[in-house]
């Protein structure tokens, strides 16, 4: 669909990436109407601003298929049975997502069309893209970081700014309604439960998240220690000549980059693979130098590499990347206790990596776990915990595994979830902790029970704790 005079697009959904579609559907001369299920105040205010220009809008009613559409145009959140959708496929009229739109239009206005990186996963999508945009940039490219991260796909594509290459954050909501995406290469990370409301199931969920691997040209990076990740790269469809490049966090192999003696090595993306290694930066490079966190870093420099970024570029961009807050965040140390906020962990795969960072830990744990269940992080966590605190609606779930897989662990369970409840959290914690521990914010759940986002659950935290020395 090239030709956008005149056509009927439905948008459906306000918002982040809805109001952006609309503007520039309209601005190419569409005909565009936006349906919404909300109908607050928030929404009439949008809605009168899209009007202004042109736009119909349709508030409190997202599920009926506005006549002569022929195409949608959806926010990445709504879920494929909507009615919505199911009226579409019956009427054959096709569903794109945000990304698909920007990737439909990259080079419409005559400009080269900028490649993309792609990065996926349950973990770690927003911390690698933001590496490997460092990365690039210490290659002396023009670039951002943008999609699911934050920054409009649309606004990359088609704003003022022109960029060598795109490091692209996609989540799987965005991945399903992305159906011609065609990335110069893509990572996923690793594959954990998730979001399985969404998807109604963890096939369809790994399928979702496997179409970023799609068509790549260049390379599919994979995680040696997450074969599920490594048997979507061999049931894509690429181009001919496309690699499989592994990321380890020990010796690589060929194809592979990994880590030796406390040196990141590539043995992918170098002449001779088979004798041959290079060394792209130290694990001191990393900030901050967590297992999960050398991970993520590996698979932005196997992407920068398949790009071809020099050696030296890999060192100097990780060296000047700064992680965003809330992820394994150093808050203080108090009395010898470290206390760390990684409320970003908001689900259990998260949190097993959070918590298998450090020896000896008092965990702070719980919210909304979204169906998940606890007993194999309690499990593998058990060794490492002095004790356990726990807050949130679903604390209940994680006691309960805790109790069957560690039980010999001092659990609070404090039994309130308005937020003062993180002052009283941090307290008991410093109860238990001891000279060496380091008191953990990795909570295992969603924040919306008691926090508007885990950014606010963790400023609470470290509110908190500054005043404990204070």
């Amino acid at each position: 669909m090239t030709d956008w005079q005149g056509k009927n697009v439905t948008v459906a959904g306000l918002g982040v990436s809805g109001i952006p579609a609309a503007r520039v559907l309209h601005g190419l001369g569409a005909k565009v109407t936006v349906v919404n299920d909300g109908d607050d105040e928030r929404a009439r205010a949008q809605a009168a601003e899209l009007e202004s220009l042109g736009v119909t809008v349709r508030l409190g009613d997202g599920d009926t298929l506005p006549e002569g559409t022929e195409l949608i145009v959806t926010a990445p959140g709504w879920k494929p049975d909507k009615p919505l959708f199911l009226a579409a496929g019956r009427a054959g009229v096709p569903v794109w997502g945000d990304v698909e739109l920007a990737w439909r239009l990259r080079g419409h206005d005559g400009r080269k069309a900028a490649p993309w990186l792609a990065v996926t996963g349950t973990n770690g999508k927003t911390t690698t893209v933001q590496m490997l945009a460092s990365i690039l940039r210490a290659a002396g490219l023009r670039t951002a970081a943008v999609g699911n991260i934050g920054v409009s796909l649309l606004d990359a594509v088609l704003g003022e700014e022109e960029y060598d290459v795109l490091a692209v954050e996609l989540s799987s909501y965005q991945l399903h309604w992305a159906p011609s995406l065609r990335a110069h290469s893509a990572a996923v990370l690793n594959l954990a439960p998730d979001h399985l409301d969404w998807h109604g199931s963890m096939e369809a969920y790994a399928a979702d998240k496997g179409r970023v691997y799609e068509g790549n040209r260049v390379a599919c990076v994979y995680n040696t220690a997450d074969k599920a990740t490594e048997d979507l790269v061999r049931e894509a469809d690429v181009e001919e000549g496309c690699r499989a490049v592994g990321f380890t966090l020990g010796a690589p192999g060929p194809s592979q980059l990994g880590v030796v003696d406390g040196i990141l090595v590539d043995r992918a993306f170098v002449e001779n693979r088979y004798k041959n290694a290079q060394e792209l930066a130290e694990v001191s490079d990393v900030d901050p130098p967590a297992p999960h966190n050398i991970a993520n870093a590996l698979a932005a420099a196997a992407l920068a590499r398949a790009y071809g970024v020099p050696a030296k570029a890999v060192r100097d961009g990780l060296r000047s990347f700064t992680p965003d807050a809330h992820r394994i965040a150093h808050v203080a140390d108090v009395d010898g206790v470290a206390y760390v906020d990684d409320s970003k962990a908001t689900n259990t795969h998260a949190a097993q990596a959070s918590l298998a960072a450090y020896e000896s830990i008092v965990w702070i744990a719980g919210g909304l776990a979204k169906g998940a269940t606890f007993d194999e992080l309690a499990a593998e966590s058990a060794k490492r915990l002095r004790g356990v605190v726990l807050i949130g609606a679903d604390r209940a779930l994680i006691r309960e595994a805790l109790a069957r897989h560690a039980p010999e662990v001092p659990v609070v369970d404090l039994d309130r979830t308005d937020t003062g409840a993180m002052l009283q959290a941090v307290q008991e914690a410093r109860r238990l902790a001891r000279p060496g521990d380091t008191v953990l914010l990795a909570p295992a759940c969603a924040s919306m029970d008691m926090f508007a986002n885990y950014n606010k659950r963790g400023d609470a935290f470290a509110r908190a704790v500054r005043e404990l020395g204070a």
